[in-house]
């Protein structure tokens, strides 16, 4: 008789349910005593949060029927459209190897984004998941901020601003 090993034997638990992802972001951002404005109707939490390199408008999505947390934190400025090709190399050469997240841009506005996000389907999202997920988002968009910006308003080719940086 073969197994299948995909398929996780049913677990019955006592009257435990999961915290809702909604209430898990509540209560890690006031837990690290993070100011932030609630949106209810959309499962949308927004923030500011200030890094080495710059300020982030940031913003977690809990999207409960997928059981999915998404976190994103903005680049400060649009992309000027003259530089968006330019900065889409960048990125693609960013994205490229990185393990946790990437970067995200909108050729319409020229808004850049770094996007984290888990899973949690048939499990919880606890204060340490949130923790490492938002401090993976936060460290990346710092970490690139000036390889961005170089290549907006330096002039420096996505390749010199990549080496740079890593």
């Amino acid at each position: 008789m073969t197994e299948n090993i995909l398929q996780a034997p049913e677990i019955i638990e006592e009257n435990t349910s999961p915290m809702p992802i909604y209430l898990a972001l509540i209560n890690f951002l006031r837990e690290n005593d993070l100011a932030f404005i609630e949106s209810e109707e959309n499962g949308t939490l927004g923030l500011v949060v200030e890094g080495n390199n710059g300020r982030y408008t940031c913003y977690a999505i809990a999207r409960e029927k997928e059981q999915q947390m998404i976190f994103y934190s903005l680049f400060p400025i649009n992309v000027p459209e003259a530089k968006r090709l330019a900065i889409a190399e960048f990125i693609t050469k960013a994205n490229y190897g990185m393990m946790i997240g990437n970067f995200e841009l909108d050729f319409q506005d020229g808004e850049i984004r770094f996007k984290t996000s888990i899973d949690v389907e048939n499990d919880c999202l606890t204060s340490a998941l949130i923790k490492n997920l938002v401090a993976a988002n936060l460290a990346m968009m710092d970490h690139y901020m000036q390889g961005l910006m170089s290549v907006i308003y330096g002039n420096v080719s996505p390749d010199e601003a990549i080496a740079q940086i890593e």
